[in-house]
């Protein structure tokens, strides 16, 4: 084949994902190249984002495209969308959404862990309540409020500051 010929009649073509298609009939594309320095032998990675023609805006973000250099279409835009090569799957939720989720889950309070010993005292005391006159409810509901609640921490003896320069008259009795 010469240059003339081919799928894309000799223009260029290259392959990258989709940066943004936040514009219209426009998306912009990463391509990322490996070469090698000529001096120190080490593989550089380099991208260059070319922005392509997409008439019918079907590529998103994250997708894998092919882009064929055409005529210029505006000041920047010197290539075409030839095809989606493989579509990405992203969530339709963003990423903010998600956190700030999280966050109120997390700011919730817990329901704090009944151990097994104390549900079934809980459930006998439910099922006794039925029959038990209203006191008795009143001395129980009293009883369960008072029974989860957290150990009392004996308040710290206030302490007097030590003091760590000295009085200026005991400075001269030294004296």
């Amino acid at each position: 084949m010469t240059a003339g010929q081919g799928a894309f009649g000799g223009r260029k073509i290259r392959e990258g994902t989709v940066v943004s298609d936040k514009m219209e009939k426009t998306v912009v594309v990463a391509v990322h190249s490996s070469i090698r320095h000529r001096l120190y032998k080490k593989t550089i990675r380099r991208v260059k984002k070319y922005m392509a023609h997409d008439e019918n805006e079907t590529a998103k973000t994250g997708d894998l495209v092919r882009i064929v250099e055409s005529a210029p279409i505006s000041k920047r835009k010197r290539w075409k969308v030839a095809e989606v090569l493989t579509r990405n799957e992203l969530p339709e939720i963003p990423p903010e959404a998600i956190d700030s989720t999280l966050v109120q889950d997390l700011a919730a309070p817990i329901a704090p862990i009944v151990a097994p010993a104390a549900a079934a005292a809980a459930e006998e005391m439910e099922a006794g309540q039925a029959d038990a006159p209203p006191e008795a409810l009143e001395q129980t509901s009293a009883a369960a409020e008072a029974a989860p609640s957290e150990p009392e921490v004996p308040p710290m003896a206030e302490e007097e500051p030590i003091q760590t320069d000295a009085e200026p008259e005991a400075k001269e009795a030294g004296e």
